[in-house]
């Protein structure tokens, strides 16, 4: 049977970037043959968090997101990573055969110290536990970025070495990243990738005034609207292939392309972009202004979601536990 998991990580608000990088993927899934599973990664965040109410509230945005967005808790099983301690279990059964050199050529631990982070033990061990949460379930499809592919590479190693050693415990899982090019890096209002770190990304859900000044702050240049451009040059017209049907996209890049008194000038770009978030994400707004509202029905499918993952995860570390003599 196919089992599809996933998990992001509770920073807080999600940006276009995450929707478009990994929950539209996700929520397109839950429609395929197979299981789900999607947890909001707090232990992860644990490597940088340090003030305990604003961690409990991110966990909430992250669920209130992907419920409002259209996550269907039916068909897929939505949980915080913290309700399966399992997965700690299973962590330190892997960095017990997991190589240094594995874990010193990790992207992602590189990056983020060369970005002035503090290089403590859980950033290093971090894929570590990414590993055990893509195993505990006995995934088979793991949908990440380009950026996460490695991760998942990583997490084969780890389960292949453990099989040699102790016996076909854990299942190999594959990525699925998506196909889309402009997908694999949403930019930032600065061209930049989206990243809520670099202070660039746009909230999901911004809205009137809000959503106008953060389209605003997209960079463009001094150049007027009549003068020729190469489209790809065009910050706001990336922004708008995220949004519009080709056909619609495809006729505003030859506007800009050509230039003249029929090209559109950054404002109408703008305005196009505005009206075209409306509509994509227009009634997932006012869904999640109802999830607010009830507070103790985001908190019973998080419940329920951790539940249903923790007896999986727990079959799963109990095989490791009789395989290696822990049991």
């Amino acid at each position: 049977m196919t089992v599809v998991l996933s998990g992001i990580q509770s920073s807080g608000r999600l940006h276009f970037g995450n929707y478009f990088g990994a929950i539209r993927q996700h929520i397109a899934l839950q429609d395929q043959p197979g299981e789900h599973f999607y947890f909001i990664a707090d232990y992860h965040a644990l490597t940088t968090a340090r003030d305990a109410g604003e961690l409990r509230d991110n966990v909430r945005e992250v669920a209130l997101a992907y419920l409002a967005l259209g996550l269907d808790p039916v068909r897929a099983v939505l949980f915080r990573q913290s309700d399966v301690p399992e997965v700690c279990e299973l962590a330190w059964l892997l960095g017990c055969v997991a190589p240094m050199g594995l874990l010193e050529r990790a992207h992602s631990f590189k990056d983020k110290t060369a970005k002035g982070l503090e290089a403590n033990v859980g950033l290093f061990t971090y894929p570590v536990l990414m590993a055990a949460d893509i195993l505990a379930y006995d995934s088979t499809h793991v949908p990440v970025g380009k950026d996460q592919q490695q991760h998942v590479e990583m997490t084969v190693d780890m389960a292949q070495k453990w099989n040699r050693l102790f016996g076909p415990c854990l299942r190999e899982p594959k990525a699925v990243i998506p196909a889309e090019e402009h997908i694999a890096k949403v930019p930032g209002v600065d061209g930049e990738k989206m990243s809520k770190s670099y202070g660039n990304s746009i909230w999901i859900f911004e809205e009137g005034k809000a959503l106008k000044n953060a389209i605003n702050r997209i960079v463009t240049d001094s150049r007027p609207p009549e003068e020729p451009k190469d489209p790809a040059g065009v910050l706001l017209l990336r922004f708008l292939e995220l949004f519009l049907a080709p056909d619609e996209l495809a006729t505003w890049q030859e506007r800009v392309r050509v230039g003249g008194s029929g090209a559109p000038g950054y404002g109408h770009l703008k305005l196009r972009l505005i009206e075209a978030i409306d509509v994509a994400f227009g009634p997932a707004r006012a869904r999640r202004k109802e999830l607010l509202a009830a507070p103790d029905e985001v908190e019973r499918i998080l419940a329920e979601g951790g539940r249903k993952a923790r007896a999986r995860a727990r079959a799963t570390v109990d095989r490791c536990y009789k395989a290696c003599g822990l049991r």
